[in-house]
């Protein structure tokens, strides 16, 4: 049994709860779920800390910006660990001398966690823009198949950001934003014949997969939309000809009738899960 403290809101008061909670296990994987408390990551009195709910209390660290993979999803494949930087920018009177952040999945940080992604260092470089505010970067990597062990992780994440003041004081919220952790995706095009007679028929097909973090390999995404796109020899521009959806292995396959010189392509915007990828254009010589 492993004893966890953390800081609750309360309506109207402000009040810091220890709770008794076992350690939580990722199944086959063994995926390590224990996080620190606050005291625990910062070393400092559990009696000075407090969940800093409103932005009215100066006693404590006020977060002005977090920064989670420069605002973009976090992307993993199925066999390269992903390392991505937070950031925490933080102010306080006696100024900021580290900052946390983590990124966990479920439905509750104390009894429905199923996914967490720590930092990989033990406190964050700070860098200082005046004596009272401070930027602090940490790294966290996730590693598909550990961390990422199976795929329903896919999607939102809450994410955790501590503030430690210069005076001990500090700011601790497990729900303070979210972020997506998504799967990696791959789209392929081939249009054929090449070259071809101008008015006859051009055969588009292509692939839309994504990362399995459950079996380590790449599989066919189905029912999903896919935009069939081309741009002229002489442009830059892709225009959208028609939208169909994958198969039920991710397969597309569409016609259409040869024009001019230039390039098609499949264009997947994506999902909650699966992150918008677009296929190289493919050229095909109108003759």
């Amino acid at each position: 049994m492993r004893i966890r403290a953390t800081v609750a809101a309360v309506t109207g008061a402000l009040a810091l709860t220890a709770l008794a909670v076992p350690a939580a296990q990722a199944g086959a994987q063994d995926a390590d779920l224990n996080r620190p408390t606050a005291a625990e990551r910062f070393g400092t009195s559990s009696a000075k800390s407090a969940f800093r709910a409103t932005a009215v209390d100066e006693e404590l660290p006020v977060i002005t910006k977090v920064s989670v993979n420069s605002g973009k999803a976090v992307v993993v494949g199925t066999t390269n660990a992903k390392t991505v930087t937070v950031s925490v920018t933080a102010s306080h009177p006696t100024g900021i001398q580290d900052a946390y952040v983590d990124l966990w999945h479920g439905t509750d940080v104390e009894d429905g966690l199923d996914g967490y992604l720590p930092p990989n260092e033990d406190a964050a470089t700070c860098t200082a823009s005046s004596a009272t505010t401070s930027t602090c970067k940490l790294t966290i990597t996730a590693y598909p198949g550990v961390d990422l062990y199976k795929n329903a992780l896919a999607g939102t994440w809450k994410v955790t950001v501590g503030a430690l003041a210069g005076d001990g004081s500090f700011y601790w919220n497990d729900y303070h934003t979210t972020h997506k952790v998504q799967r990696y995706s791959k789209l392929t095009v081939n249009a054929s014949p090449e070259p071809v007679k101008k008015g006859k028929t051009i055969t588009v097909t292509g692939k839309l997969s994504r990362a399995n973090w459950e079996t380590e390999k790449y599989a066919g995404y189905s029912g999903q939309s896919v935009k069939l796109q081309f741009r002229k020899k002489s442009s830059s521009t892709y225009t959208t000809l028609k939208t169909i959806k994958t198969n039920s292995t991710g397969n597309l396959s569409t016609t259409v009738t040869a024009g001019v010189d230039g390039y098609y392509r499949y264009a997947f915007a994506g999902t909650s899960t699966t992150p918008a990828v677009n296929a190289a254009g493919d050229f095909v010589d109108v003759q």
